[in-house]
C-alpha cells in the first residue's frame, strides 16, 4: 500500500513571531532557518517581507538549502491593480521559493475590516496567485478565519478557497484563527470544502491552540482529506500558541493509524535529533524547555511511582507508548544506562566522533555530561562546547593556549558634566608556546571588555580569529538570591558563515562568560584544523 504523504510547514518564525515576549532578530532567524531546514521539514515561513525592517532584511537571500523558503504577506489591496501594488511587490521581490497569501474567508471580516465587497475580496486573491505564479513562485493562500466565516457564510467561504484552487494556488489552508473549532467541526467542514470542489491533496490546516486542540484538530484535519500541517516549535504562538510541530510530527511517525497510511519528509533517522531540536530551540529563545511536553520533555519518560518504576524496570512498554530513544529522549529510570548511551553513541556519531559501546571513556563522558547539567550546563543548545568536551574525555585536543589568570574592574564616576558613566576595564594573561602576552581593553560592559582583551594579542593564532564574531550572549539565573548559579550561552560565527554555541556556568557571571569565550576561541581554532565542526557547527 502506497502512503500519502503529509507536507510539513514551519510557521515559527513567522507566526510564532508574535509569541509574548518573543523578538527574533536577523541573526537568531538565521540560526532557526538552519535548524528547521537540517531537520527536514519540507517548508519554513520566514517572516513578511516589506513589514519591518527585519524580515526585509533576512529575506534578502535565500536562507534554507533543502526546504522551501516561504514569503508571508497579504493580497493585493482592492481596487488597485496587482502591478500597482507595493505590498506585493515586496513578496514578488523576496528571495523567496514561495509565496503564502493571507486572505479573508468570513464576509464579516471583509466588510468590516477590509471595507471592500466580497466580489472585490475574490479579485484580490485571484489576481495575488496569479502573479506569484506568473514570477515562478509556488502560491499559497491562507484563508484566515476560514472555520469561523464558513459558520457565517458557507457558501461565501468556499467560494474563497476555490478562487484560490482554480486560480493556481498549490496549497489552501485553512485557518482556525481564533482556536475555538472543535474537532469534529474541523473534520466535517473539511469534508464539504472538498466535496465542493477542493481536493484534499492541495488543502492544508493552520491550527491554534485557544481550547488546547491545536494537535487534536490538525490530525483531525489530516483524516478529513487535508495533506499539509502548519505549526511552529513547541508551539510557539500569539494567545496560546499554534499545533507543535515536535508533538505532531512523531505522531504522524510512530502510531501506527498514522504511519500506515502517511509518510512524512522525517525519517526514524531524523526523529532522533527531535529533542534536541526542540532544547536548542528553547535555549535559543533563553527560557526552560517544558519538562512535561509530550515526547521531548525531560519528564515525558520519568516516573517516581515506585509500582510503575517496578513494572518499567521489567518492561518499559508497561508504561511507554513509544521507546523513548525513537526521538532522542531518554527514561529517567532503568536498569542500565544503555538508552543513554544508545543516544551519546548517536549524538557523538553527528560530530564524526566514533567510539565503541563499552568503551570506559564513554562512561566516563556520560557521567560527566550528567554531572555537569546537574550544576546547571545544557549542551542541547551549546553544540561546540559539548563537543570540546567529548574530544578531550575521549582523546584529546591541541593546547593552542593558556590561560594565566584574568581581572575585570568595573567603575562608576562621574564625567566633566556631572553625567554617570560605567567604565568597564578586562585584563587577560595568557600563554602561548611558553610565552606571556598580557592584554588590557576597555568594553561597553565588563563582558564586552572581557573579550575584547582575550582577543587583542593571541600571538601566533591572531590572524586565526580576526573574523571570529560573538553573534549573540545569553544570561539565565538558574536559582534565586544574589549568589545565584548562572549560565551564559554565547553564539558565534565567522566569515564561513558557520555558527555556533559555547556554556560556560558558575556562580560568578564574569566567570562563567569567560569559560563560555574561551570554548568558543579553541573551538574556532579546532574548525580551522577541521579538526571540529564536521556537523555540530550550523
Amino acid at each position: 500500500m502506497t502512503r500519502e504523504k503529509i507536507y510539513l510547514f514551519d510557521t515559527t518564525l513567522r507566526d510564532g513571531q508574535q509569541t509574548p515576549g518573543i523578538d527574533f532578530s536577523v541573526e537568531d532567524k538565521i540560526a532557526i532557518a538552519s535548524m528547521l531546514d537540517e531537520f527536514g521539514l519540507d517548508y519554513v515561513e520566514g517572516g513578511y517581507p516589506g513589514a519591518n525592517p527585519t524580515d526585509t532584511a533576512f529575506f534578502s537571500e535565500k536562507r534554507t538549502a533543502q526546504a522551501k523558503f516561504v514569503a508571508f504577506g497579504m493580497t493585493k489591496r482592492a481596487g488597485v491593480s496587482a502591478s500597482n501594488d507595493p505590498g506585493l511587490a515586496s513578496l514578488l521581490q523576496a528571495e523567496s521559493d514561495a509565496i503564502c497569501f493571507v486572505a479573508k474567508s468570513w464576509d464579516y471580516h471583509v466588510k468590516v475590516a477590509l471595507g471592500c465587497t466580497n466580489e472585490e475580496n475574490l479579485e484580490s486573491i485571484a489576481e495575488s496567485v496569479k502573479a506569484a505564479v506568473a514570477a515562478g513562485k509556488e502560491a499559497m493562500v491562507d484563508c484566515e478565519h476560514f472555520f469561523d466565516g464558513y459558520k457565517a457564510n458557507p457558501a461565501y467561504a468556499i467560494a474563497c478557497a476555490k478562487t484560490a484552487y482554480d486560480s493556481g494556488a498549490r496549497w489552501v489552508v485553512l485557518c482556525d484563527t481564533n482556536g475555538g473549532t472543535q474537532p469534529p467541526e474541523i473534520r466535517a467542514t473539511i469534508e464539504a470544502l472538498i466535496a465542493a470542489g477542493v481536493p484534499g491533496h492541495c488543502l492544508g490546516i493552520h491550527a491554534h491552540n485557544d481550547t488546547g486542540q491545536a494537535v487534536a484538530n490538525s490530525l483531525a484535519a489530516v483524516e478529513a482529506g487535508v495533506r499539509q500541517i502548519q505549526g511552529t516549535l513547541n508551539g510557539i504562538g500569539e494567545r496560546c500558541g499554534n499545533a507543535n510541530l515536535v508533538t505532531l510530527i512523531p505522531t504522524l511517525a510512530l502510531k501506527e493509524t498514522y504511519s500506515s497510511r502517511f509518510e512524512t519528509s522525517i525519517d526514524t533517522d531524523r526523529l532522533l535529533n527531535l529533542t534536541r531540536l526542540s532544547h536548542a530551540f528553547d535555549e535559543l529563545l533563553n527560557r526552560s524547555p517544558d519538562h512535561q511536553m509530550p515526547y521531548v520533555g525531560a519528564s515525558a519518560f520519568a516516573t517516581k511511582a515506585g509500582i510503575h518504576a517496578s513494572a518499567l524496570l521489567k518492561d518499559p512498554r508497561t508504561y511507554e507508548h513509544v521507546t523513548p530513544e525513537s526521538v532522542g529522549n531518554f527514561r529517567k529510570v532503568m536498569v542500565s544506562d544503555q538508552g543513554g548511551k544508545a543516544n551519546f553513541i548517536n549524538a557523538l556519531k553527528r560530530r564524526g566522533i566514533e567510539v565503541g559501546k563499552d568503551d570506559p571513556k564513554l562512561d566516563r563522558l556520560i557521567s560527566l555530561v550528567k554531572e555537569r547539567e546537574a550544576s546547571g550546563y545544557a549542551y542541547e543548545g551549546a553544540d561546540a562546547s559539548f563537543e570540546l568536551l567529548a574530544r578531550r574525555t575521549l582523546g584529546t585536543i591541541p593546547e593552542f593556549f593558556s590561560v594565566e589568570g584574568f581581572r575585570v574592574m568595573v567603575e562608576r564616576r562621574f564625567d566633566s558634566h556631572g553625567r554617570v558613566k560605567i567604565v568597564s576595564e578586562a585584563v587577560v594573561k595568557i600563554v602561548i608556546d611558553g610565552l606571556t602576552i598580557m592584554s588590557v581593553a576597555e568594553g561597553d560592559g565588563p563582558v564586552n571588555a572581557l573579550d575584547l582583551a582575550l582577543r587583542k594579542d593571541f600571538g601566533k593564532y591572531q590572524h586565526e580569529i580576526d573574523d571570529l564574531v560573538l553573534a549573540d550572549f545569553k544570561v539565565r539565573i538558574l536559582n534565586g538570591g544574589t549568589e545565584a548559579i548562572t549560565r551564559v550561552l554565547i553564539e558565534s560565527t565567522d566569515s564561513d558563515g558557520v555558527r555556533w554555541w559555547t556554556v560556560g556556568v558558575s556562580e560568578n557571571i564574569i566567570d562563567a562568560s569567560f569559560q563560555a569565550l574561551m570554548d568558543s576561541v579553541i573551538y574556532k581554532l579546532m574548525k580551522n584544523r577541521q579538526l571540529a565542526g564536521k556537523i555540530a557547527a550550523e
